[in-house]
């Protein structure tokens, strides 16, 4: 039998356990079988308290190890996705073909996926080490409206963690308005493992950001960017950014494919200036 306070401590436990959700409440239940199962008969008082105490410290380091709602994980895992289809396909260097190639050596290339659709890939090299990328892309992204004429405006609607974020973007309209008001809700996450560098990204859904009126809401994903120090010479950056966009409402493929091309080589021309002017 359990020692009587051992029983009184279960039941409260148990009761505190019914107003836990989520990872909390599973992470609590399993280390509260644990605790039942402990080899009391026999134990002396102060066995059992260190017993108790060494238990609840698991307990305590695994709530700490969870700290995020079921909603919160579940956009953490759509971001991990996100950045793994992505690498991917850009693992895959089959079926690539060149869509632009620019005097400075910026390339655009695409191929069509069964599952996704049509995707583009732009690989360029970047006159700016590795940290002042980044840090524009991801530590300024709000910004990016400022540089970026493709770009109306970025706001980030929640932050999960250090790596995960939900963000609304609003994009410029295309000269000639060829493609008319469109707007994103997308998920993004970024890693960095050594001296590579991913953000990655595609749709969502966010309850502060539900479709508006007037404004075609397109889809994105799965989407990243891939930063590396170029071989030879630190100071540049190598950038590879695959692009995959639904932009919904009625285009012609041709107009698509162009738009989306010329996007990403006016990204990179962009992006150059403004570092140039930050530096």
């Amino acid at each position: 039998m359990l020692p009587a306070t051992f029983k009184l401590c279960a039941a409260i436990s148990y009761r505190h356990l019914r107003n836990m959700t989520g990872l909390r409440r599973q992470a609590a239940v399993a280390i509260s079988q644990e605790l039942s199962k402990l080899p009391c008969r026999g134990a002396g008082p102060g066995a059992w308290i260190s017993q108790v105490r060494r238990r609840s410290s698991l307990l305590s380091s695994r709530l700490e190890e969870n700290p995020f709602s079921e909603m919160e994980m579940a956009y953490i895992k759509q971001g991990e996705e996100a950045l793994q289809k992505s690498l991917s396909i850009l693992g895959d260097q089959e079926g690539w073909k060149t869509e632009t190639v620019a005097g400075n050596g910026d390339k655009v290339l695409s191929k069509v996926l069964p599952d996704v659709g049509k995707v583009f890939r732009l690989e360029v090299v970047v006159e700016q080490p590795l940290d002042a990328v980044y840090s524009e892309l991801v530590d300024n992204m709000e910004q990016m409206g400022d540089w970026n004429p493709s770009v109306q405006e970025v706001k980030i609607l929640q932050k999960i963690g250090k790596d995960t974020v939900i963000t609304h973007e609003k994009a410029a309209a295309t000269p000639g308005n060829i493609v008319g008001p469109r707007d994103f809700v997308s998920v993004r996450c970024s890693r960095r493992r050594g001296s590579t560098c991913v953000l990655a990204g595609m749709a969502t859904t966010h309850g502060a950001m539900p479709e508006q009126h007037g404004v075609v809401r397109a889809e994105n994903g799965p989407t990243c960017m891939v930063l590396r120090p170029l071989a030879g010479d630190p100071s540049q950056t190598k950038l590879t950014w695959l692009l995959s966009i639904d932009l919904k409402g009625w285009l012609p493929k041709t107009i698509i494919n162009q738009v989306l091309s010329q996007t990403q080589v006016d990204f990179a021309h962009h992006l150059r200036q403004h570092l140039a002017r930050t530096a």
